[in-house]
């Protein structure tokens, strides 16, 4: 599995299921990769086509394989609802270096509850393609040196 750094830029969403009876909900995402964890902003009043064109950073290590997305409400008096989920596989995006702002299905309940739009690139550790670091070691780079 590949090091290096993840890029994610969120977008919005759309279509998302209202929680707020009264007003217009105030979604946020929380993302998970693996052990870290980061939040967006409130999306303040923006219901259910939010908006947040912001970037976040990871640091991917061996094993990671997904991206997790929670959308939540954000409720002053009661605890924050949850609003639906979405898992985002990496391994295109380890292949690719980068893919354009993509829509992911949010689901809740194993139902469809919306799309959450997710632009993802990443940079190997070292910044260079490891398949070309791997090649030229394997023709007697300094580390078969006798020296």
């Amino acid at each position: 599995m590949p090091r290096g750094t993840l890029e994610v830029l969120l977008v919005g969403a759309k279509g998302l299921e209202n929680t707020d009876f009264l007003s217009n909900m105030d979604p946020y995402v929380i993302m998970t990769c693996r052990t870290q964890e980061q939040k967006s902003s409130v999306a303040s009043g923006k219901g259910t086509e939010p908006e947040w064109n912001e970037n976040f950073v990871f640091s991917v290590s061996d094993g990671v394989s997904e991206l997790s997305i929670k959308i939540m409400d954000s409720d002053n008096v009661t605890d924050d609802d949850f609003v639906g989920e979405a898992k985002i596989p990496l391994e295109a995006v380890f292949m690719e270096g980068s893919l354009p702002p993509t829509a992911y299905n949010v689901v809740k309940d194993e139902e469809y509850h919306g799309e959450i739009r997710i632009g993802l690139s990443f940079t190997p550790e070292g910044g260079g393609d490891q398949r070309s670091c791997e090649q030229e070691e394997s023709y007697g780079g300094w580390k078969d040196s006798s020296y």
